[in-house]
């Protein structure tokens, strides 16, 4: 089953770039977002993703991100403006300052996921491990336990899918339009979540162990991740955001 964190190929200047700077790129993004102030460097920040995601083709896997951290930045804005009182009343119990916070911190928060997710569909994880320790002189175990913990995201999301497949085939309505309702239904299916994942953690040290993990190093990789000037755009433009992050 195909994960928004599932590595999509390609031939452009993206996929070219060292991973390092492709996540120099996504920093540069995070960075920009805690910078700026203004509501419309924000959600530039945010339509620059989407249109880098288009370039790479990965415009599906993107605006469904988008979605998703939107309904996440709405709740958001719905909490803070039951939270910040002060300010001029709008409607019903939202307030001006309320309403201008929650706004804020919802694109900011879309601003902040979206470019991370989007550079790691683009890359792959055992490059990104390998270049790590090569051009940023990271230990290898702190780089592999960096990438396997990403690469159980859409592992557990499969097994969460899998468990409610069988609890559904028992008869539990996991259907239904209730979220609260599907809520309190999912929480049983932690322990075996858990239980399983626990399982599969064990067999994935296991065999890293058998394959010499403990014997690796920084020179074991047989690929090179040097500099080259493809990287210079790429490195030219994450400079750029955080210029404008510092200006606007």
């Amino acid at each position: 089953m195909s994960s928004v964190l599932d590595y999509s190929g390609g031939t452009t200047l993206l996929h070219r770039c060292n991973p390092i700077s492709k996540m120099a790129l996504a920093v540069a993004f995070c960075v920009a977002t805690f910078l700026a102030d203004s509501y419309l460097a924000l959600v530039g920040l945010i339509a620059l993703v989407v249109l880098l995601g288009v370039y790479a083709g990965v415009a599906r896997r993107v605006l469904a991100m988008l979605g998703a951290f939107l309904v996440l930045a709405c709740f958001m804005t719905l909490v803070q403006t039951l939270i910040v009182r002060s300010g001029d009343h709008v409607v019903l119990w939202v307030t001006s300052d309320g309403l201008a916070l929650g706004t804020h911190v919802a694109l900011r928060l879309v601003a902040f996921a979206l470019p991370l997710m989007t550079m790691l569909a683009i890359t792959r994880f055992s490059d990104l491990a390998n270049a790590a320790c090569e051009v940023l002189r990271l230990p290898y175990r702190y780089a592999f336990t960096l990438t396997t913990a990403l690469r159980f995201v859409p592992i557990f999301t499969d097994q969460m899918e899998r468990i409610m497949e069988a609890q559904t085939a028992r008869g539990v309505e996991f259907d239904t339009r209730n979220p609260i309702r599907k809520l309190m239904l999912m929480l049983p299916l932690i322990a075996p979540l858990l239980i399983s994942s626990v399982g599969k953690a064990d067999d994935t040290a296991l065999a890293a162990e058998e394959r010499g993990f403990y014997l690796r190093t920084r020179d074991s990789s047989l690929k090179r991740y040097p500099f080259r000037p493809v990287d210079v755009p790429v490195l030219c433009l994450a400079v750029a955001l955080v210029v404008v992050g510092v200006l606007f």
